[in-house]
This record gives structure tokens, sequence and C-alpha cells, in this order.
């Protein structure tokens, strides 16, 4: 498997990875990433300054991935690891937190001094991994994502 910037034509194969694993591994379709608006459009999304997003593909076929974009409705040089979802076939072969890591390793390039994220609580073996490379749980969530399922909030100092 390999990690690469996503291409256009992969659109529609990372939408149907990440709605997926929300319906398989039955997460709430509203008010989280299932519902965003931008889910079919993902090339044009991250197609813009300081933002990047990665897919994991093996032969032809997108089996997850993760990016990074400055934080929506927030002022300060935060970005947000967004979109970070991988179905089974990829889980558990160290490819998340390789991912995790080309992410940060992006925002740091891009000048953020901050990276952000909001998970779902029954989302365990990510928010581990997210521990794992130095993010720390917060209280409340910054800027304005519009992710109101998502209630456990962690950051990184870059």
């Amino acid at each position: 498997m390999i990690i690469r910037p996503i291409e256009k034509k992969d659109n529609n194969q990372i939408a149907s990875v990440i709605r997926e694993v929300f319906i398989s591994d039955n997460y709430p379709k509203t008010g989280t990433a299932f519902a965003d608006s931008q889910l079919d459009f993902m090339f044009e999304t991250y197609n813009n300054p300081k933002s990047i997003y990665f897919v994991v593909e093996d032969n032809g076929k997108i089996f997850g991935g993760a990016g990074i974009s400055q934080l929506e409705n927030s002022d300060e040089n935060i970005c947000e690891l967004q979109k970070m979802y991988f179905l089974n076939d990829a889980r558990g072969k160290g490819i998340g937190q390789e991912m995790i890591l080309k992410c940060l390793e992006k925002a740091t390039d891009f000048g953020y001094e901050k990276c952000y994220l909001e998970t779902l609580p029954e989302m365990h073996n990510a928010q581990k991994l997210y521990l794992k490379v130095g993010f720390e749980y917060i209280k409340s969530p910054l800027g304005g994502t519009g992710h109101t399922s998502c209630p456990v909030f962690m950051i990184k100092n870059l």
C-alpha cells in the first residue's frame, strides 16, 4: 500500500470508503464527516494553499485517507486533521500512524503552529494513536467545524 496525494479520479472511491466506514462501524451519520457536502469533491476541497489530502492505495483501490486544512472559523494558525478513515483491510498495519505523521509533516511545512482534531468517543483505537503521536485532550472545541456529533477534542503543538 502506498500513501499519495489525492487525485481528481479518487473522488468517488474515497467518498465511498468514508461512507462505508461510517455504515459498517455504525457511526452517527449527522453532525459528522458523513454529512459533509465536500465528501464527494475531496480533490477540489483540498486543492488549496496550506491544505492536502492523502489516500492509501493498493493496485488502484483506495483503502482510506486523511488530510489537513486550516481549521474552519478560526483566525489562529491551526490546522485540522480531517477525514481520517480506513477500511478494515487497512487497519492494524501501521498505516494510520504513517498517515498522521505525513499529515503533521505537511502541516509543519505549511507553517501551522498547532494541529487540532475532533473524533467520536467510540473511536478508541484512533484516540490511542493520536495520543501516541503527541495529541492531548482539550475540554472544548475550537473553530466551528459543524461536527456536533464529535465531542472528543484533541490538539498537538507542531
